[in-house]
């Protein structure tokens, strides 16, 4: 496989998570990069990106199941602290909203420099 061609599906591996987390509200975010991964594992450029994106989705994920289970507690902390606890609960989802639209796309970029990339904050599942 030729470098540019390595570069691309490295880039479709981050990309592919943001398109189908945009049309699947982020839960089925994590087929693209898995599918990325197993076609292409054996290569390790490949591999890297797209197990990165993989596992930043399935973090996102993970967060999201955890968010709802929590989201009863929080909002009755919410009502209990006059609404302080709200405006920081929209403020840590807004910010979280953010992360997760602009990480793929700065990481798509750095696949695309053909340079490694590890996304923050990101539960390493696949290793």
């Amino acid at each position: 496989m030729d470098d540019a061609t390595r570069r691309g599906w490295a880039i479709g591996a981050h990309l592919s998570g943001l398109a189908l987390g945009l049309m699947t509200a982020s839960v089925l975010a994590f087929i693209g990069p898995l599918a990325v991964w197993l076609m292409h594992r054996d290569d390790a450029y490949v591999d890297h990106h797209a197990k990165e994106a993989l596992n930043f989705q399935l973090t996102v994920l993970a967060a999201l199941v955890a968010g709802a289970i929590l989201a009863i507690p929080a909002a009755i902390i919410g009502v209990l602290t006059l609404g302080v606890g709200l405006i920081l609960l929209v403020i840590v989802l807004l910010a979280a909203i953010v992360l997760w639209f602009v990480l793929p796309i700065v990481a798509a970029v750095k696949a695309s420099e053909g340079q490694g990339y590890r996304y923050p904050v990101t539960i390493r599942f696949v290793r």
